[in-house]
């Protein structure tokens, strides 16, 4: 089963309708995997929504998972909000080195 989000991606929209990255740039903002069309691929707002925040990112659905099971919503919008400061985290840093070593459709 194909989930809505998926679907819109795969037409190159986000949830809301909009489109969120050009076709050109399909690269993973925290691991610089390539990103593949499909279930793999979520999106992820570097201030969580309940911050306040409203950009959106495609992202790979491991990474975005990773990143919401180490950092609190809080702490990822004062400390965490942009792809720089993801990446410096020690535990997010050895999850990188670690995932960049897998394929792009991995899921964990």
């Amino acid at each position: 089963m194909v989930s809505k989000r998926s679907l819109r991606w795969q037409e190159g929209q986000s949830s809301d309708g909009q489109e969120i990255v050009p076709e050109e740039d399909l690269l993973c903002p925290l691991c610089g995997r390539e990103l593949i069309r499909g279930d793999s691929v979520d999106e992820h707002h570097l201030i969580p929504r309940s911050q306040g925040g409203r950009d959106k990112y495609l992202i790979h659905k491991v990474c975005h998972q990773k990143i919401h099971q180490t950092i609190k919503p809080r702490e990822l919008a004062k400390a965490f909000n942009t792809w720089q400061a993801l990446r410096e985290h020690p535990e997010i840093d050895k999850f990188i080195e670690w995932v960049q070593k897998r394929p792009p459709e991995f899921l964990g």
